[in-house]
């Protein structure tokens, strides 16, 4: 029988969280974005504490290509708790029955997407986000899981080490580039809006960078990008200067705060989800490049400016800690590790699978 390479992770995920899913027995779940990165986590850990435990929960997994999640997820697809509903986040047809649970992970996040044309991207999110609430409001949904990003809180200061969830910043209004912070600033503000309307319970996060099983090694992300130059022997290349700071959540570590801000948290009350770490993007690239073997070159574009303080994107996550006991378990050196074992098992055109 084949080891689930993700079971420690999973079996780490139900350890530390006693109690949390006694709310799903019997009940129905709507899931939209199942295939992407914090989707399959959800399904996961879903599937897995849904047998574990013997919830008897079961979850419908909107997707426009059942087929292609088959071929990428077998065995979440043959989970007899996962069916799947065909369609688009934009205007589904609304499956029959309640739900008592509905999870909003659905969104488009790729640069590319923001290159040329970013109108899509936008109607996308909040019409997506409109029409996933229409029907949570019409299948009797008592919590609504919104996936914000903390691109809405624009430009970080440079003197501000951890960017809190009342930070007032925003993006640049007149940059069309800000097709994704605007999308999810307007989707949070339909979310708290049809709380107040129809008494759904809204909880909103904010999520910032992670790395994990399942990260994409081909799109946007730099760990991605890093580990995949890593697994090809080097050199790991960072595009630019190596300046920029970020921090990274471990997956099970996110599937863990998602779940608990769904079943726990506060309505329309945004918690930042995320590391409070910092690290810059040419120390990441080191770190990379040693774990995964030795003699791995790293070659950075160019070199900094002199005088110019690095951008940050590094949440604070006290109030998730303070309301929800909520805190990091895995260290960033473990977490990247860990990406690169699972990733060493797979062959590196299916590392998006």
């Amino acid at each position: 029988m084949q080891t689930n390479p993700l079971a420690c992770d999973l079996e780490a995920i139900l350890d530390l969280t006693p109690g949390l899913w006694d709310e799903l027995r019997g009940q129905r779940i709507f899931i939209t974005g199942g295939t992407g990165f914090f989707g399959r986590w959800i399904l996961e850990s879903f599937t897995y504490a849904n047998s574990q435990l013997g919830l008897g929960a079961k979850a419908v997994v909107l997707t426009r290509h059942p087929d292609a999640f088959r071929r990428k997820a077998p065995h979440l697809a043959a989970d007899p708790a996962i069916s799947f509903h065909v369609g688009n986040v934009r205007d589904f047809e609304f499956p029959a029955g309640p739900f008592r649970f509905l999870i909003h992970a659905a969104t488009e996040a790729g640069t590319q997407s923001n290159a040329g044309d970013p109108s899509p991207m936008l109607n996308t999110i909040v019409e997506g986000t409109r029409h996933t609430l229409d029907f949570a409001a019409q299948a009797s949904v008592k919590k609504f899981l919104l996936t914000s990003s903390g691109a809405v809180y624009g430009c970080q200061p440079p003197d501000l080490a951890n960017i809190p969830e009342d930070y007032p910043g925003a993006p640049t209004q007149l940059d069309p580039h800000a097709a994704y912070s605007e999308g999810k600033r307007a989707a949070e503000r339909l979310g708290i809006i049809y709380a107040r309307k129809f008494g759904l319970e809204v909880k909103i996060i904010r999520g910032f960078t992670f790395a994990g099983p399942y990260l994409p090694l081909d799109a946007h992300f730099a760990a991605g990008n890093f580990i995949r130059d890593a697994l090809r022997k080097g050199p790991v290349v960072v595009k630019g200067d190596g300046t920029p700071l970020r921090s990274y959540l471990y997956a099970a570590d996110l599937a863990i705060w998602l779940w608990t801000i769904l079943l726990r948290g506060k309505s329309a009350c945004p918690y930042n989800v995320g590391s409070e770490h910092a690290v810059s993007i040419a120390s990441l690239a080191k770190l990379i490049a040693g774990i995964a073997g030795p003699d791995i070159a790293v070659r950075i574009a160019r070199p900094p400016i002199p005088g110019q303080p690095p951008a940050r994107y590094v949440p604070n996550t006290g109030r998730a800690w303070r309301e929800l006991g909520l805190k990091e378990t895995v260290t960033l050196e473990d977490t990247l590790r860990r990406t690169i074992d699972f990733y060493r098992k797979l062959p590196l055109d299916r590392g998006n699978a």
